[in-house]
């Protein structure tokens, strides 16, 4: 016997059917499926959608806190998309930091046997900083620096737990009326220690380090504050500082502002052919960053520089950038806490044996949707 409940939305009524004797409620949210656990009371609304799935916020008549649910469906059809879900839910669910988005809970299936949809309970937030951009609001220097100040304080807790996130950018930045900052997307991220984790697709291209676009075969912490400066960029002129079309525009486009490398500046390429390749490309003086962005906080500005590094051994470290003046009456060492970093790193080691076992789908049920629940 099923009945049903009503959820008012923004685009008007969504109506529930609960189901599995009054454990599970069932929405049709853009045409799909959206079944939860009956402690999700209405409203449910949908508040995103994207090629990963579809994000519904809802409330949490046990916590009375309102969350995010995001539907993965058909979680287990592309092995690749089932590891990235699984290693954002294990790392998340072990990160703590005001910065970083809390998984709050994994929904079990109502049936095990029919396990294909994963829903991820995460922190409700209000936006991100991509339609931030985007929008009218108007961005001053204090909005800058308190977005930056955070995004950098998140990234040094993650940077300490040695994981690299290599896919920083302003739709993974989450954000409340507040302006509380959130680091959120950690699918792609990989602890330092692994030596496969060049293997994988990394960073949408224009947020991508010049290593990356050069496939250097190791890289470092330094890629995400390459990302961390396109950002602190985009917020400045709210539009993207380098939107290549392709690898090779996106290299002309970084070289045209940072200047083309030297040879002391390539020592990071092991590949004789990647050096030989970006010796022939056109050169380009460095441009005055000063000149370049006229009438911004001159402070900003010097710090974009020194984000924007082609040699990563020279960029600034998110350390250095937390004590850089720009953010002086914000840093304060007592509230940039770090990691235990082993821990962290001993977790990710435990999610790499189970990406590697067969029967992928057994293992996720152990190890996501139980444990999650303790």
């Amino acid at each position: 016997m099923s009945s049903e409940r009503s959820s008012g939305s923004a685009e008007g009524h969504i109506k529930g059917l609960v189901t599995h004797g009054g454990r599970y409620v069932q929405y049709n949210v853009y045409g799909n499926l959206f079944e939860v656990s009956t402690k999700y009371v209405p409203p449910i609304r949908p508040v995103g959608r994207g090629a990963y799935g579809i994000v519904c916020a809802a409330f949490n008549s046990e916590t009375r806190e309102e969350v995010a649910i995001k539907k993965i469906g058909n979680a287990f059809d592309n092995r690749i998309d089932a590891k990235r879900t699984l290693r954002e839910i294990k790392l998340l669910r072990h990160m703590d930091h005001d910065n970083v988005i809390a998984v709050k809970d994994i929904i079990r299936p109502p049936q095990k046997e029919n396990f294909n949809d994963v829903y991820i309970v995460y922190e409700l937030m209000d936006t991100d900083l991509h339609q931030i951009i985007r929008s009218n609001q108007p961005l001053t220097d204090d909005h800058c620096q308190y977005f930056l100040y955070q995004l950098l304080r998140g990234l040094k807790y993650v940077h300490s737990a040695n994981v690299l996130h290599r896919d920083l950018k302003p739709s993974n930045l989450f954000l409340n009326a507040n302006c509380d900052l959130k680091i959120g997307d950690f699918g792609l991220a990989r602890t330092t220690s692994e030596t496969d984790f060049m293997t994988e697709y990394v960073v949408t291209r224009w947020y991508r380090a010049p290593e990356l676009l050069l496939n250097c075969s190791e890289y470092t912490a330094a890629i995400d504050i390459w990302s961390v400066g396109c950002i602190l960029g985009e917020i400045m002129t709210r539009e993207p500082l380098f939107p290549g079309k392709d690898y090779v525009h996106q290299l002309r486009l970084i070289t045209e502002l940072v200047g083309s490398p030297d040879d002391s500046s390539l020592g990071f390429l092991r590949s004789d052919n990647a050096r030989r390749y970006v010796r022939q490309l056109p050169q380009f003086p460095k441009q005055q960053f000063p000149l370049k962005f006229p009438n911004k906080s001159p402070l900003a500005v010097d710090l974009l520089e020194k984000m924007l590094v082609f040699d990563p051994s020279k960029r600034i470290t998110v350390d250095e950038a937390l004590c850089h003046p720009f953010l002086s009456s914000l840093h304060d060492g007592d509230c940039e806490v770090q990691s235990r970093s082993s821990t962290l790193e001993n977790f990710v080691d435990m999610i790499r044996l189970f990406e590697d076992v067969e029967g992928y789908g057994t293992t996720w049920e152990k190890c996501s949707c139980s444990s999650a629940m303790k």
